[in-house]
Parts: C-alpha cells; sequence; structure tokens
C-alpha cells in the first residue's frame, strides 16, 4: 500500500508539480490553504505532510503548530521559496523533519521524503 503525503501550498502549480513528481511513488492529497490541511488531517490518514511556509491566512509555521495538538506523529517538510533562517529555525524547533528551499529537484524532493518516512 502507498504511503499517503499531504502537500499544502497556496500556488495550484506548486500542486500540480508536486503531484506530478509524486504521484508514482505515492498517494498524493493536495489542499491550497492552512486551514483546508487541517481539515483534511482529521478525516483521513496521511503519512507526511509537505508544507508551505509562506501562505495567506495561515502560514505554514501556524498551521504546523495547530497540527502537533492533534496529529504530533506525522512527519512535516516545510517547502519554502524564501530561504529565510528564521522560517528555517522555526521549522526545525517545532519538530519538521526537514526543509527544501523551492525551486527543488525531483530527486531532491524524492530523497527527503524518503528519509523523513525513515524517521
Amino acid at each position: 500500500m502507498k504511503k499517503c503525503i499531504l502537500v499544502v501550498d497556496d500556488d495550484s502549480m506548486n500542486l500540480t508539480r508536486t503531484q506530478i513528481i509524486l504521484g508514482k511513488e505515492y498517494d498524493v492529497l493536495t489542499v491550497e490553504s492552512g486551514i483546508d490541511a487541517l481539515k483534511k488531517l482529521k478525516e483521513t490518514k496521511v503519512d507526511m505532510v509537505l508544507l508551505d511556509i509562506d501562505m495567506p491566512k495561515m502560514n505554514g509555521i501556524e498551521t504546523f503548530e495547530c497540527m502537533k495538538v492533534f496529529a504530533p506523529e506525522i512527519p512535516v517538510i516545510f517547502l519554502t521559496a524564501s530561504g529565510q533562517e528564521e522560517d528555517v529555525v522555526s521549522a526545525a524547533k517545532l519538530g519538521a523533519v526537514n526543509y527544501l528551499k523551492k525551486p527543488y529537484r525531483p530527486q531532491e524532493l524524492l530523497k527527503r521524503i524518503a528519509q523523513g518516512l525513515e524517521k
């Protein structure tokens, strides 16, 4: 049975690209907001979350903080276009298993997901 990965990004092009990269190896769910991600996580068994940091209304850090209340065991990899050090530090302090700066190479994303699922 394939592992299920939830991808959270407010950019539909990023969601489509990630779906294409991961679709052969994983079941991929996509949502465009942190609020939708929290709803999806309450309804569906998910093995990992790929979470964009910079999103309107509820950013990735806030989403992760809420997620940890009811799903602390799910590994999270942050995806960030900014690469700002404080974002990366915040993500690591909260317990993210990794982060990846956009745009990323497909092989690098697959490698980090495999590593994160092993932990």
